[in-house]
């Protein structure tokens, strides 16, 4: 197969929506893979946003102890508990020069943001199913969590 017709068919797959072309001729057989899009601008961003907000939230935390808190909330079923759809590291705010999206005593409407969980690059935005009052805030800004965690107590 000579330069030039294969210089066309990596045009034509680079250009293309196909992500893979074989083709089999006398001369012998080519295949061409297209390498999915590089996202390294997404996947870069939020571990620029990662470091700030580990260390923005360890200093000035002033949480009583996550177990503590944890335990506070499972006797005391006045409430309802929002808890992690996921597996992730959780963040209480947009980016690490925001407010958190709710303090304790917020007003929350069912759809409302109230945190943000960061799985496998991705952020996801943690909408409140209930309406009512932020009364405890059961984990800290950039802690790992687990999925079905309590996160949150609304009343």
């Amino acid at each position: 197969m000579d330069l030039r017709k294969l210089k066309t068919l990596v045009d034509l797959v680079a250009e293309s929506g196909i992500s893979e072309l074989e083709i089999t001729e006398a001369e012998g057989r080519v295949r061409i893979v297209k390498a999915p899009p590089a996202p390294a601008p997404q996947m870069y961003q939020p571990q620029a946003m990662m470091q700030p907000h580990m260390t923005a939230a360890a200093p000035g935390a002033g949480s009583p102890g996550i177990g503590a808190s944890v335990e506070a909330a499972k006797p005391a079923s006045k409430g309802s508990i929002v808890k992690s759809p996921m597996v992730g590291s959780l963040y209480r705010a947009p980016n690490p020069e925001s407010d958190p999206f709710v303090e304790i005593g917020s007003q929350v409407k069912i759809g409302d943001t109230l945190c943000i969980i960061e799985a496998m690059k991705m952020m996801n935005e943690i909408e409140s199913e209930f309406a009512g009052t932020v009364t405890e805030i059961l984990v800290e800004n950039g802690q790992p969590i687990e999925y079905g965690q309590p996160l949150f107590v609304i009343e």
